[in-house]
């Protein structure tokens, strides 16, 4: 930059609001969020998780009408997480095959509400199925087994296929689940599923919120250090991204969200492909925190903080403050 003081005064397009928004770089739009729900069982449901204030679980019955109240504010996707009961949590997870489990009755109750006007994004993982609380199938020594566990989640990404998912959202870190479950799609006629990949998910302390809403918390023996990502590590992720690109994903995400800004960054010059980011129930829980200390105003934080992740280079967000950040951009 040659530009000097006084010809060039960068506060000059600064000065007014008309100005500020004609300089704008980046955007934050509704459909750029996609809203994490969190589905129960029973009838007319609506259960508060202490930990995520203003976050709740929803019966079948009732996501439909949340999906639809998303559409309404142009959110373009929601993605579902079940509670399941412990009755139905085993050590192999296998009520994450039952076709008429929480996950593919919300998928169709949406689809009966909504039809196309909203996505449906599902999750991969065995962590609310199992009675252990990993992720994946465990060893007697509890390690989590690779292979074994990629077959339990062709079955399950099939599942939920199935029941009308959109986009597959392999979160589980397996090495090779990426490749095997879009083999199994192809074979299976869901040549239109997308795979949004966790590609880069880091064994993060900001998850303990939603291991509440999921009930799996109490569930965890140890921890899932031998899948999930070494916080220190950058170069890593790049060659998970790598990977699962190869493999068939049609997108990647970066999980936790604003600790590791730098690495979508890293992903979006590297590969130029559609990269998203988890705001996830730790980073929103601060929020709410700081709002209820008095810290700080809800809307200035959140709608900072999403914006954050625009400039870092995402094609999209999910974030439990999807709802407000939607109203708020609609004025």
């Amino acid at each position: 930059m040659t530009a000097t003081f006084p010809s060039t005064r960068l506060r000059r397009t600064r000065t007014t609001g008309w100005s500020r928004a004609l300089h704008r770089e980046n955007h934050l739009l509704p459909s750029d969020l996609i809203w994490p729900l969190f589905v129960t069982e029973g009838q007319g449901v609506e259960e508060p998780i202490p930990t995520l204030p203003g976050v709740s679980r929803w019966s079948v019955d009732v996501i439909g009408r949340r999906a639809r109240a998303a559409a309404d504010l142009g959110i373009p996707c929601v993605a579902l997480f079940p509670n399941t009961q412990p009755d139905r949590r085993s050590e192999n997870g296998a009520e994450a095959l039952n076709s008429d489990n929480l996950m593919c009755r919300a998928i169709r109750e949406i689809r009966a509400v909504c039809g196309d006007d909203i996505g449906v994004l599902t999750d991969v993982a065995l962590d609310p199925y199992t009675s252990h609380g990993q992720d994946g199938l465990i060893d007697e020594a509890g390690y989590v087994l690779n292979d074994a566990t990629v077959e339990v989640l062709v079955g399950q990404a099939l599942n939920q296929a199935a029941a009308g998912a959109d986009i597959i959202a392999p979160s589980d870190m397996m090495d090779g689940r990426v490749g095997t479950i879009r083999k199994a799609l192809e074979a299976n006629g869901h040549v239109n599923v997308q795979i949004m990949s966790y590609a880069a998910k880091y064994a993060s302390a900001f998850y303990g919120p939603f291991r509440d809403a999921v009930g799996s918390r109490g569930l965890l023996k140890g921890d899932k250090k031998t899948y999930q990502m070494d916080p220190a590590n950058a170069e890593e992720a790049l060659r998970e991204v790598a990977m699962d690109l190869s493999e068939g994903a049609d997108s990647v995400m970066v999980k936790p969200g604003l600790p590791y800004l730098d690495i979508v960054r890293a992903v979006k010059d590297r590969f130029e492909v559609p990269v998203f980011a988890y705001h996830v129930s730790g980073e929103y829980a601060m929020i709410e925190a700081a709002v209820a200390a008095g810290i700080g105003e809800r809307e200035p934080l959140v709608m900072e903080t999403l914006l954050a992740f625009k400039r870092a280079g995402c094609s999209g967000i999910l974030t439990y403050h999807a709802d407000f950040a939607a109203r708020v951009l609609n004025g």
